[in-house]
């Protein structure tokens, strides 16, 4: 069968892109707000009117007592003082009522109990049975006493349409005489994962039979909880192989009810995506390929009078394109507009480059350091999802922008709350893997507390420092003249800042290898060998420091290593390479080798350090951490990760 040719990734901006899908839409009548349904009162909770609530009755509906005490005219009260007190007759001027209890015909105050006396009887048979109280201040008229429609009045408008229903809301519907709401129909959003590659979580042990190639389906689960919190109800459909009449078949079927159709995954324009085709095969392509960044490659299309979205399969793309392009429609089905983010200004860490034709949609961690704010950039891979888990926010770097030098001011909005923000200790240098039990253990102690780390590397987290862009950075950096580690490097770098230099791990450095050691390499001086692959760590890393000056003692040219130009970030992004097969080792510590279960050949000992900045070494945002520091439940988890020494942890190394 002959298919109509899509275009592809033509440099339409983001709002143009947005405006040429709706305008389909609106032609289609598939923009306006959903139809409704009415639902129990109980179950609205989190949705949103379809009608406007008038009131049915008032609240309350009689003149009710605010207070336990007695109802009683005001005129009657006039004259009383502490000098000259009243008498009133019980049950004739004072009528007796508990909180809530309407007041009786011709009462219109009530005075508190605890503002009168009770008298004992002087015209009964028995003198304890009270027949007066005695007051001492008059009461102006209504005083304590909630009036009838006090609250709500009868035909009033309580609640307007398009009104999105909270917890306070449901109790005012029913106070008002209301046991049924018309609400708006939650949207119907199918999630179609494609893939011949995509493997679905199952049974037990089903990660250990995952093979090269395969791909964990997990961006269905990521989108439909997003939908859900949207307020969307979410079909997360079977996964669909690379086949253009069985997605053709899945997508059509899904069309027929659901009010949106995501498709995930070949938006692109290789031999196996499909989705272009499959849209417009049913319907229209009216949008392939944005400018933006990630989620490029993304279609936007209609198909049976309904919108069908295609996006890209790596995560990040995937959720950024859903935000963007499904999150507006949603909200307006329902007759809501999208809730706004904080937008704050954040000094911008580490310069960026961004492609001059796409608007880029960076990640970044947030804090206060000092009297600023700083934001510090993500891995920005399409396929990173962790950049997803640990972003505070996104900067939005506009198209035809060549990106932002370090130390811009840029604005960010924020993707948790502003006070979450000044609670955060940011920690910018080398990686270990210490850090993150630090981060964990900071968290269970303080729950308000968050350690946000960022890997640059030794040298690096000392620039940061000297720009004042963090809290403290851990550093191992060895001067190779004195074979001390970091007080040189803190002298030369910080040397008008007084600066706090705290014993942290002592931890063994070696080359990680495959298991068993296949290619028996037991030194440096192997990496030289014509048959040993090596990965490296990024410049200004203390492990390269370490290698650099280890390899000059040995005389080993750096064109002599296989791979010594091949740098990767963290000790465990190492140990993954080496699993991976792509390197034979790479030098790293001894805990990054245990945690993906490879082999370890022990070269050195070495010092790992927190470099503090003494402002805030005694403040009261590291104070808990230091606490943690301290404690003998952190060094026992830590040296339980073997590699570690903990002695002396938490003592001040120097001042400088």
């Amino acid at each position: 069968m002959m298919r109509r040719e899509t275009p592809y990734l033509h440099d339409i901006g983001l709002e143009e892109a947005i405006e040429h899908w709706y305008a389909a839409l609106l032609q289609a009548e598939a923009l306006g707000t959903l139809p409704s349904e009415t639902l129990p009162v109980g179950d609205c909770a989190g949705r949103v009117t379809a009608a406007p609530v008038w009131a049915r009755i008032s609240s309350p509906h009689y003149h009710a007592s605010a207070m336990d005490g007695y109802a009683v005219r005001a005129e009657d009260t006039a004259g009383a003082t502490e000098t000259s007190p009243l008498r009133l007759a019980l049950n004739q001027q004072a009528f007796y009522v508990d909180t809530g209890d309407p007041i009786p015909a011709g009462t219109d105050a009530v005075i508190m109990i605890e503002d009168t006396q009770l008298l004992p009887g002087e015209q009964t048979a028995d003198p304890d049975i009270s027949t007066h109280i005695e007051i001492m201040a008059a009461t102006p008229p209504w005083r304590h006493v909630r009036a009838m429609g006090e609250d709500i009045v009868a035909t009033q408008l309580v609640l307007p349409s398009n009104h999105y229903l909270r917890p306070q809301d449901l109790g005012a519907a029913v106070g008002c005489g209301h046991t049924h709401l018309a609400v708006r129909c939650q949207p119907r959003v199918a999630v179609i994962p494609t893939g011949s590659e995509l493997v679905t979580p199952g049974e037990p042990g089903w990660e250990t039979s995952l093979q090269p190639g395969d791909i964990v389906e997990y961006n269905s689960l990521v989108l439909g909880a997003m939908a859900q919190e949207w307020g969307c109800q979410v079909s997360r459909l079977a996964s669909v192989p690379d086949e253009f009449d069985r997605i053709r078949s899945a997508v059509e079927v899904a069309l027929s009810d659901h009010d949106i159709v995501v498709i995930n995954a070949g938006s692109s324009a290789g031999s196996e995506d499909f989705t272009a085709r499959v849209v417009d095969d049913l319907g229209q392509v009216l949008v392939h390929g944005a400018a933006i960044r990630p989620g490029h490659p993304v279609v936007l299309g209609i198909a049976g009078g309904k919108p069908v979205i295609g996006i890209p399969g790596f995560p990040v793309s995937a959720a950024m394109t859903f935000e963007l392009f499904v999150k507006p429609l949603v909200y307006r089905w329902q007759g809501l507009m999208p809730p706004e983010r904080p937008i704050v200004r954040a000094s911008l860490t580490q310069k960026v480059h961004s492609p001059l034709g796409e608007d880029e949609f960076l990640r970044v961690t947030v804090g206060r350091v000092g009297d600023r704010l700083v934001a510090t950039p993500l891995k920005r891979g399409a396929g990173v999802i962790m950049s997803l888990v640990r972003a505070d926010g996104i900067v939005q770097i506009p198209r035809f922008s060549e990106g932002e030098h370090a130390g811009s001011q840029v604005s960010v909005e924020l993707l948790r709350s502003p006070e979450s923000i000044r609670n955060t200790i940011v920690s910018i240098g080398s990686h270990d893997l210490t850090l993150d039990v630090l981060a964990d253990q900071l968290r269970r102690n303080r729950p308000e507390l968050t350690l946000a780390s960022s890997n640059v590397g030794s040298y690096g987290g000392l620039l940061a420092l000297q720009r004042n862009e963090a809290h403290f950075a851990g550093s191992h950096l060895l001067d190779a003249e004195t074979g001390e580690y970091n007080i040189k490097f803190i002298r030369e770098l910080l040397p008008t800042r007084q600066m706090i230099l705290l014993r942290f791990v002592g931890r063994v450095q070696g080359l990680i290898v495959q298991p068993e050691n296949p290619k028996e390499i037991t030194s440096l001086a192997d990496l030289a060998r014509a048959d040993v692959s090596f990965v490296n760590r990024q410049r200004g890393a203390g492990t390269r420091v370490l290698l650099d000056y280890q390899l000059k003692q040995l005389g080993i040219k750096r064109r002599q290593i296989q791979g010594y130009e091949r740098p990767e970030f963290t000790h465990l992004a190492v140990a993954a390479a080496v699993q991976s097969g792509t390197a034979d080792c790479g030098l790293g510590i001894r805990a990054a080798a245990s945690a993906l279960r490879l082999g370890f050949v022990p070269l050195f000992n070495e010092r790992y350090d927190l470099v503090i900045p003494a402002e805030y070494y005694d403040s009261e945002l590291l104070e808990p951490l230091m606490a943690v520091i301290r404690s003998a439940e952190f060094s026992g988890t830590v040296e339980a990760l073997g590699g570690y020494d903990t002695a002396g942890i938490g003592e001040v190394i120097a001042e400088l």
